[in-house]
């Protein structure tokens, strides 16, 4: 009997889970460099779905301190309709989901209290994972943004013919033959299009700024207060043919493609 694999990776979920890296992983604070390792890992703890990096205590440039245990709420969401429950980044760093020991990082730059974490599992002795968002992160000599990289995540962007047509409330917000179509796993697919066939003048930009670890830093466009699209402008290596092209939350408005109606998918960017 034939295996389907995305399935086969959600029954690991409640597991803690660990890949090594080969990369260069270097963690700074304040400008000053707390790790510098060739020997890290990227580490799941149950139920999440992004990693952490982590790294060995020997290579560590700093001091460790017991912390407290952070009063840190799980905030479980579903990525695609049907699918299990996980955490995100929405639930800090501060939520653990494994037996081990929060700990304070004491560096020049300062404390960054509960920023560590030693899991008691063996497989990981002498490793401890690192809080994403108290550091800036380097990969060899890239910056990293959002979180870690995933090895078993991918991203295929598409040049496409198929017809797209989005609208709002009835009105026409987009018309396009030449979409590009994302396909990123575990997530629903995206269509982004040619700023030429969009109605700009009917949207404004938002103060809403997020960060990808695979595509970089967005911006986006509001209509009534409400993010409806988004741009990346100035795109990361790996998804720069993503350069200025605008793509709408499918959650948000009414997407017909190629003469077919499409439903709106219930996600956490979801109205």
């Amino acid at each position: 009997m034939a295996v389907q694999m995305q399935p086969q990776f959600m029954r690991l979920l409640d597991e803690l889970r660990y890949e090594p890296t080969a990369k260069r992983i270097r963690a700074l604070a304040g400008g000053h460099t707390v790790v510098d390792t060739t020997d890290g890992v990227v580490v799941w703890e149950p139920r999440r779905v992004v990693p952490t990096y982590g790294v060995p205590v020997a290579d560590l440039r700093c001091e460790l301190a017991p912390a407290p245990t952070a009063d840190v709420a799980p905030r479980p969401e579903r990525l695609q309709e049907g699918g299990p429950t996980v955490l995100t980044p929405s639930t800090p760093f501060g939520l653990h989901t494994t037996d081990g020991e929060p700990l304070t990082l004491r560096t020049t730059a300062g404390e960054r209290v509960g920023a560590a974490f030693r899991p008691a599992d063996p497989d990981l002795a002498g490793f401890v994972l690192l809080d994403f968002d108290a550091f800036d992160w380097l990969e060899e000599d890239d910056p990293v943004v959002s979180h870690p990289r995933d090895p078993f995540h991918r991203i295929d962007i598409r040049r496409s013919s198929r017809r797209v047509r989005v609208e709002r409330d009835g009105q026409v917000l987009a018309e396009t033959s030449r979409p590009v179509l994302v396909f990123e796993t575990s997530l629903p697919a995206r269509t982004y299009l040619p700023r030429d066939d969009v109605r700009l003048d009917l949207l404004e930009p938002s103060p809403t700024r997020t960060a990808c670890a695979y595509k970089g830093v967005a911006s986006y466009l509001a209509r009534g207060g409400e993010d409806l699209a988004w741009i990346y402008e100035a795109p990361l290596p790996d998804a720069g043919a993503l350069a200025g092209l605008v793509c709408f939350f499918d959650e948000r408005v009414d997407v017909t493609v190629d003469g077919e109606r499409r439903g709106r998918p219930v996600t956490p960017w979801s109205d």
